[in-house]
C-alpha cells in the first residue's frame, strides 16, 4: 500500500509539475489583440479562426476588438493593436493605408478577389449603377447602406456624383440592417440595391450580382490583407509567421459565415472549422 501510495503522490506531482510548466508557458506568452470590423461578416470569420488558432495551436492569450475601420488602422498603427486581417487594399482602406503605411506592415493576403460595389438580386432590371435613374421608382430612390464612414459608403458618394444619380439617395444603416432588408426584399422579389462586398453570405444564399461600374469608382477587384504594427515580429514571431501565412478561398470563409449567419457562435464556427480542416491548418503553421 505504501508503494502504491507513494506512486499515486508522485504521479500527482509530475501532473502538477506538468500544469505549473503549462501554464508558465501560457504566461510567457504576450497577449495579442486582434481587431476587426464590427459588422463584417467575413472579418468575424477570419478573425475568430486566427484567434482561435493562435490559442489553441500556439499558446498565445487572444483580445478580439470589433472596432470601425478608421479606429482599427490608427490602432495598428499606434500598436494598441497588434494587428488586423481585414485591410482591404487598395481601394477600400486606401486612404487609411495611405496616411499609415509607414507605421504599419503588411504580412500577407489572405483573401484574393474580393470587391466591393453596389449589389442588386438577379431578378432586378438594371444591370448598371447608372440604370438606376432609369429604374429609381423600383427602389423607392434609395440605395441600402451599412455604416456612415465605411470604404463603400464613401465609394458610393462618389458613385452617386460620379454617375448623376439624382433619383436615388444613401441610406446608411449597418452590415446586418443591410442584409435583413435584403433577406425582405428577396422573400417578395421585390426591387433592392446595396451596398456590399465579397466575400460575404449572402451570395452563398442568393443569386446576387454587383452592378456594372464602367467609370471603375469602385475599382478593381481587391484583397483582403494581414496588416500588422512593426513591433509583432519581435513581439511574437512564430505569430507573426503564421499570420504571414494564412490564406483561405471564398468557399472557406463562406462556410465560417454562413455558421456564424445560421445560428453558431463565431467562437464555435471557428474551432469547427479549424477541426473539419486540419491539413489546411498545418499549411498556415509550416
Amino acid at each position: 500500500m505504501r508503494n502504491l501510495k507513494k506512486l499515486c503522490l508522485q504521479g500527482l506531482g509530475i501532473a502538477a509539475l506538468a500544469a505549473g510548466m503549462s501554464s508558465a508557458f501560457a504566461a510567457d506568452k504576450p497577449e495579442l489583440k486582434i481587431g476587426y470590423v464590427n459588422g463584417w461578416d467575413d472579418s468575424v470569420a477570419v478573425s475568430h479562426v486566427a484567434a482561435e488558432i493562435l490559442q489553441t495551436k500556439l499558446g498565445y492569450p487572444v483580445k478580439l476588438q470589433a472596432v470601425e475601420p478608421a479606429i482599427m488602422w490608427q490602432g495598428v498603427a499606434r500598436g494598441d493593436l497588434d494587428v488586423t486581417l481585414s485591410a482591404w487594399l487598395p481601394a477600400t482602406h486606401g486612404e487609411y493605408f495611405e496616411k499609415l503605411k509607414d507605421k504599419v506592415v503588411v504580412l500577407g493576403t489572405n483573401y484574393d478577389g474580393a470587391k466591393i460595389g453596389l449589389i442588386v438580386p438577379d431578378y432586378v432590371k438594371a444591370k448598371t449603377i447608372e440604370d438606376l435613374n432609369t429604374y429609381s421608382k423600383d427602389f423607392d430612390g434609395k440605395i441600402t447602406g451599412i455604416d456612415a464612414g465605411a470604404g463603400v459608403m464613401r465609394r458610393t458618394e462618389e458613385a452617386i456624383k460620379e454617375y448623376q444619380l439624382s433619383e436615388m439617395k444613401l441610406m446608411p444603416s449597418s452590415g446586418p440592417a443591410m442584409a435583413t432588408a435584403l433577406t425582405r426584399a428577396e422573400k417578395d422579389k421585390e426591387a433592392i440595391v446595396v451596398t456590399g462586398w465579397i466575400p460575404h453570405w449572402m451570395f452563398a444564399k442568393w443569386n446576387l450580382r454587383f452592378l456594372e461600374d464602367p467609370k471603375k469608382v469602385f475599382g478593381d477587384d481587391e484583397h483582403v490583407d494581414t496588416v500588422a504594427n512593426p513591433g509583432l515580429e519581435a513581439k511574437a514571431p512564430d505569430a507573426s509567421a503564421f499570420l504571414t501565412n494564412i490564406s483561405w478561398r471564398g468557399e472557406e470563409v463562406g462556410a465560417v459565415m454562413l455558421a456564424i449567419r445560421e445560428g453558431a457562435k463565431p467562437e464555435q464556427a471557428a474551432k469547427d472549422w479549424i477541426a473539419k480542416n486540419p491539413e489546411r491548418v498545418a499549411q498556415w503553421l509550416e
